[in-house]
């Protein structure tokens, strides 16, 4: 767990895919329940303090949604 990291999830460019839900291995990605421009929810991160920055949510993410970095 580091708090130092920031998890930034473009909800527009997000399909809905849940590959990053299915990959977190902190199960600290949902789909959000407010739907996006196209109608679709988008993944949204549950608790920041809990991401451990492994990267896994941004190498599956099919179309670069996800940015992790440091404060």
């Amino acid at each position: 767990m580091n708090a130092s990291i920031v998890i930034s999830i473009d909800k527009e460019k997000c399909k809905g895919c849940q590959l990053c839900v299915f990959f977190c291995p902190s199960k600290n990605l949902i789909l959000s329940e407010d739907l996006n421009k196209k109608g679709i929810k988008s993944a949204k991160v549950k608790d920041a303090s809990s991401c451990s920055g492994c990267g896994l949510c941004f190498l599956v993410c099919p179309d670069c949604c996800i940015e992790i970095y440091e404060k």
